[in-house]
């Protein structure tokens, strides 16, 4: 029993590697017809490995939950294009085209007719991927509804179909059509009325409450064009996207001005605290005491940052960044396309006894600088240049006082349920034989007192989240690895701040590294993969004691 189950993992294992390595040549070669010959690979590799994110890629039916995953990733307007062009930074900001930027990825894509749409690619390879293997998901679901809407003796239309579309290409539909037109989708997609009446509202927006609807419409259209050989969709690779892939330009330009900003203030010299996290839990912990927040009512820390995180209490929110602006904090939006923005505190501005830090200190003159997600191996380039010396024109070069570097980031968890946080121990680079041990400043002692689960071991640094299936995971889970959980930036952090501290000396070789990730969700139980939704408020607790262990250990320069 064990020896197939581990014979499924080496299979999902080599479907990956097929499936990458197809990408790679695709994108080398510069186009691709993702349902033509060119294809192939991809659609084989994703039915092969038939990843937990996508549900029922592999069945007749239409999988809802992976396709609401998606559509949260992709531009909206996406499915209406039969070409989709992946460009570089190439000037389209300067257009009057309005950018459209998903829901749940920070990329500028750019609606040049009806047939195209641009996506903007400056995230590095990472990007690449994710966004081809979304699409490859996208156009085999689309060929299902095309299956189920052309009759393939004749090559005609159903009846079903006709009637669908009749409805969706009305510019007003009322609600008794709206409701014909779900049965009809129902029927189409192979799910039952329930079902897409739930999906339905999971997509609806106030400008678009039937997309939906629109997007089946659209997904199976061009999908029934394929099938009658009217027309194939492609995908295009710019030029600039293959010439500057992989050369840090992005990264260059974002390290440069933060060093920069540092020069400017006369703070490069200080001992700086890098953070990897979001844009507000370090703000939060280090300024909401002294507001309003805090004050009216007899709020516990936990209580004060839930508080914070729900949408109504914006005023509070601008309180703090207002604060924090007053006292030291310099907030850095981004500008150089790696979508990431960047706090710099100068910790000597401000009065530690009145922050949630009081009991360790009353001041600093360390410099902390949090930078938000990077995404994939977009870590390694962005951490890769900020570690790196600072040019002073002819002046010669600068070497940061990086004291320690921190990392927070969310992870799918092999052993335990949303919110838990995973304590890593080295990072194993998946489809590779790259390992990256490191002494963790952080360890469980650090939780045993809190009330939260948590444990440690090793974490898998994954090629894309999108491209996990069971049988490896649960292989991942039970040998001799002892991996506890899944994620895509470790590895590549890590190996940046090797290269800097052993190899190219650019920073101290007794630099502190600390890594915990909390639980986004379990890819090894149904309904709880990244598909059934956000984390909501439970992400709160994990992610201020994660920020609580790393600003303590900061002040006491642990």
């Amino acid at each position: 029993m064990n020896e197939t189950k581990r014979t499924k993992a080496q299979e999902a294992t080599q479907a990956i590697e097929r499936i990458y390595i197809a990408m790679r040549h695709l994108f080398n070669r510069g186009f691709y017809k993702p349902m033509g010959i060119s294809g192939t690979t991809l659609r084989e590799g994703l039915l092969a490995l038939q990843p937990e994110i996508y549900g029922s890629i592999g069945e007749d039916k239409v999988e809802l939950s992976g396709l609401l995953y998606v559509l949260d990733r992709l531009p909206h307007g996406i499915e209406e294009c039969p070409i989709i062009n992946l460009t570089g930074d190439e000037g389209y900001q300067l257009s009057n085209i309005q950018p459209i930027v998903p829901p749940k990825r920070r990329r500028n894509c750019y609606r040049i007719d009806k047939d195209q749409m641009n996506v903007e690619i400056t995230r590095g390879r990472s990007d690449i991927y994710d966004i081809l293997t979304h699409l490859t998901f996208l156009f085999i679901e689309s060929h299902k509804i095309a299956n189920r809407a052309v009759i393939n003796d004749t090559g005609s239309l159903t009846s079903e179909w006709l009637k669908f579309e009749k409805v969706i290409l009305q510019e007003e539909i009322s609600n008794d059509e709206l409701e014909v037109a779900m049965f009809h989708c129902a029927n189409i997609l192979g799910r039952t009325f329930q079902e897409v009446l739930a999906i339905h509202k999971a997509l609806a927006t106030k400008e678009k409450p039937n997309r939906l609807l629109k997007v089946i419409y659209w997904l199976g259209k061009l999908a029934i064009e394929e099938v009658l050989e009217i027309n194939k969709r492609i995908i295009l690779f710019s030029p600039v996207l293959r010439e500057r892939t992989g050369h840090h330009m992005h990264g260059e330009r974002w390290a440069n001005r933060i060093k920069k900003e540092l020069e400017d203030q006369d703070i490069i010299d200080r001992p700086i605290h890098i953070i990897s996290a979001n844009m507000h839990s370090v703000m939060n912990y280090l300024f909401s005491k002294q507001t309003i927040t805090n004050q009216k009512e007899k709020l516990n820390k936990i209580e004060v940052f839930e508080r914070l995180s729900q949408p109504q209490n914006r005023e509070d929110r601008n309180q703090i960044s207002e604060l924090a602006a007053q006292q030291g904090m310099t907030y850095l939006k981004d500008v150089s396309g790696t979508n990431i923005d960047v706090q710099i505190f100068d910790l000597s501005k401000m009065d530690l006894s009145k922050s949630y830090l009081s009991d360790l200190a009353e001041s600093s003159n360390d410099v902390i600088i949090v930078m938000d997600y990077a995404f994939g191996e977009q870590a390694f380039e962005t951490m890769d240049e900020l570690l790196k010396p600072y040019k002073k024109g002819k002046n010669g070069t600068v070497k940061l006082d990086v004291d320690s570097v921190s990392i927070m980031g969310k992870a799918g968890i092999l052993k335990g349920n949303k919110g838990d946080i995973m304590i890593p121990q080295a990072h194993i680079f998946e489809g590779t034989t790259d390992n990256y041990p490191f002494e963790n400043e952080l360890t469980l002692a650090d939780f045993e007192k809190e009330e939260i689960e948590a444990s440690d071991g090793h974490m898998i640094t994954v090629l894309g989240t999108s491209l996990q299936n069971k049988e490896m995971l649960t292989y991942f889970k039970k040998s001799t690895w002892n991996v506890v959980g899944l994620e895509m930036e470790g590895a590549h952090y890590q190996k940046a701040i090797q290269a800097a501290s052993l190899i190219r000396k650019s920073v101290s070789p007794d630099l502190k590294v600390r890594y915990a990730y909390y639980a986004s969700d379990n890819p090894l139980e149904t309904g709880s993969t990244l598909a059934s939704g956000g984390l909501g408020l439970t992400g709160v607790k994990p992610t201020y004691l994660i920020t609580e262990k790393f600003l303590n250990q900061i002040i006491q320069k642990k």
